[in-house]
């Protein structure tokens, strides 16, 4: 039973400024501290006493502001359900709505109580409508920020670079949360420009990047020094490719470390090994999972999985520390490996068709970058596969390297070559909005 009053995040805290008191806990990119723990907690005092009296969401939009572990205690504290939203995003939640900006400025709005049995929402697309949310006990969110850190082998002795979006499921459990519940602390910074940084991680010694493979492929691109303090690159948010990792480790030394979860139960998968992987593997189940094969489709057990959704419930996917994956996934001698999305799979004349296994083949030519394959509707086969391409050479010297090693209903009839693949900012391809735009050209 869900207990609202039980909030072991405020406990981890309280232990957190007790052992971590005068240590840095917030750091700017030029390696400034910005703040300490002790510092946050009177932050965190001082903010409690602004906020109105009142049962509701509090949603947050401060990006990644030094002040947000800090406005997060405060509202844990006065028993207020927070959602945390991307800058420039709308959150049109039912009930009493606190909404908290940059600057610390407070609005609130004028309706009828909504109690929510739940210490924190994330907000899933399509939330501008028909809201939509994961309701996450803290004690969810708390198992989940232990099996990072204790998988990934991130310690308190570690700086986070935190260039990611802190609002984002990523962000904030590997980011945010170690930081309150284990005393880890991490470096505030937006600015995502490659040089930006490098520059950030010189500076401050930063030991932990995560990050998505759009920031490392930019990173590699650059003529850098070594960073020696660097010691662990994680990437999740989207497939790492093996171009990109290969291209990485060869301007660094270092391995990127691919690392595999969902906003519904947080971290599933994390490659924790040294050497290369193979493409589409995420290594094996994190610390406290389990994944379970029932009736063709995986389902992630954890002390993690969150209570459900909201407003909607949809117990048949998500509830009783269940969730039903909609990827494919397959265990080989390396790991788990990503296959792709059932939502994904292309209707060629009633054949389904993997967009995965094409993509495999047209990256074995030596001049294809990176590709995303996506179906398109046709008068005569219903859907045909389309591919985009970073590649230097010609879309005839691809249709014809495709024909040969796929049969013809799997070969793509189009080649869409492009400078870079068109992902959004958190470095996500998405294949419905490729073939919009597809379309629209």
């Amino acid at each position: 039973m869900f207990d609202a009053f039980d909030n072991p995040i405020l406990a981890a805290w309280r232990e957190t400024v007790s052992r971590c008191s005068s240590r840095p806990a917030v750091l700017s990119a030029d390696g400034t501290i910005v703040a300490t723990f002790a510092m946050l907690e009177r932050e965190s005092v001082e903010f409690e006493k602004q906020l109105p009296r009142t049962d509701g969401i509090a949603t947050v939009e401060l990006g990644n502001s030094p002040s947000l572990p800090a406005v997060l205690i405060a509202l844990w504290r006065a028993r207020m359900t927070v959602a945390l939203i991307e800058t420039g995003a709308v959150a049109n939640l039912p009930g009493i709505t606190i909404r908290i900006a940059k600057g610390g400025r407070i609005s609130t709005t004028d309706a009828t109580p909504l109690p929510i049995d739940a210490h924190f929402l994330k907000l899933t697309s399509g939330t501008t409508a028909a809201p939509r949310a994961i309701r996450f006990s803290a004690a969810q969110l708390l198992a989940d920020c232990d099996a990072i850190c204790d998988t990934m082998g991130i310690t308190d002795a570690d700086l986070n670079y935190g260039v990611i979006s802190w609002a984002h499921s990523y962000g904030f459990s590997n980011l945010v949360l170690p930081l309150i519940c284990r005393g880890i602390p991490v470096v505030a910074t937006e600015d995502r420009l490659p040089r930006a940084i490098l520059s950030g991680l010189a500076r401050t010694r930063a030991t932990v990047l995560p990050a998505v493979p759009v920031f490392f492929q930019k990173l590699a691109s650059l003529d850098a020094e070594p960073l020696p303090a660097l010691r662990l690159c994680i990437s999740a948010g989207a497939p790492l490719s093996a171009t990109v990792a290969e291209g990485f480790r060869q301007r660094f030394g270092l391995k990127i470390h691919s690392f595999y979860g969902s906003s519904e139960c947080g971290g599933i998968c994390y490659d924790a090994s040294d050497g290369p992987a193979p493409e589409g593997c995420v290594g094996e189940p994190m610390r406290g999972v389990s994944l379970v094969e029932s009736k063709g489709r995986v389902q992630i057990h954890s002390p993690a999985v969150a209570l459900g959704y909201w407003p909607h419930p949809d117990p048949e996917i998500l509830g009783e520390g269940r969730f039903v994956l909609g990827d494919l996934l397959e265990k080989d001698e390396h790991g788990i490996v990503i296959k792709g999305r059932l939502s994904d799979t292309i209707n060629v004349a009633g054949r389904k068709v993997n967009p995965v296994e094409i993509e495999h083949i047209l990256r074995q030519h030596p001049a294809v970058l990176e590709c995303v394959v996506f179906g398109v509707p046709s008068a005569i086969r219903g859907e045909e596969p389309v591919a985009c391409i970073v590649a230097d050479t010609s879309a005839a010297e691809l249709l014809g390297f495709a024909a040969e090693r796929l049969p013809a209903w799997q070969t793509p009839k189009h080649i869409w070559l492009v400078a870079s693949l068109p992902v959004n900012d958190r470095g996500k391809l998405n294949r419905r909005d490729l073939a919009e735009r597809w379309a629209a050209r």
